[in-house]
């Protein structure tokens, strides 16, 4: 079996994400849960994106089973995802980072839960679900499969649109106006150019 460069750039990111991700789900496991959304949709949609984004290349890369899927992918597209791919990873980091111990994996708040706008929430409300949409596009300029490629992209679109609005719903209900005042003056996944007033 042959890796592509590309492949094995993607494959190397994956494993930088997936340290990321254990190192800071190992922090976040002692707190003690005070408020809790999670519901086995919630768990649903993690797990599909986790299958889109690890999963699916990895059967790309180790199996035939999606060569009937592959499409002809300029090599030039490495230049450009190789470093999204960077940039979604840093990204990645720095929002669990910033959060530190107020992150959670689902749809729940600590006891000592804080409302967190420093740092890259300052600008926007949503940067892990930023790394992901960026992620999942690097993902599909790296992957000459129509599958592994662009699965994660739909499932990341598909995680946002369900999720956020009760995840916002869920600080409403526990920062009130203090959250409502973040909303106007920052964006989901993208800067806001003008505060809203």
């Amino acid at each position: 079996m042959i890796f592509q460069p590309a492949h094995l750039i993607f494959a190397a990111g994956t494993a930088v994400y997936l340290v990321i991700r254990a190192v800071f789900q190992r922090r976040a496991a002692s707190g003690h849960k005070a408020v809790s959304h999670a519901d086995l949709r919630d768990r649903l949609l993690v797990v599909l994106v986790g299958a889109c984004q690890v999963g699916l290349p990895a059967v790309l890369m180790l199996t035939p089973w999606l060569d009937t899927a592959h499409y002809a992918r300029p090599p030039a597209l490495t230049w450009f995802g190789a470093p999204l791919l960077a940039g979604a990873l840093w990204l990645f980091w720095r929002s669990h980072a910033d959060l530190g111990v107020n992150w959670s994996v689902t749809l729940e708040l600590d006891r000592d839960h804080a409302l967190v706008t420093r740092g890259v929430y300052g600008r926007i409300r949503h940067p892990m679900y930023a790394s992901f949409f960026a992620m999942a596009l690097a993902q599909a300029l790296l992957l000459d499969n129509w599958i592994a490629g662009w699965g994660a992209l739909l499932a990341v679109g598909l995680l946002y649109r369900i999720r956020t609005p009760r995840e916002e719903q869920m600080m409403l209900e526990s920062f009130g106006d203090a959250y409502r005042a973040y909303m106007q003056r920052t964006g989901g996944v993208v800067p806001r150019a003008i505060p809203r007033s």
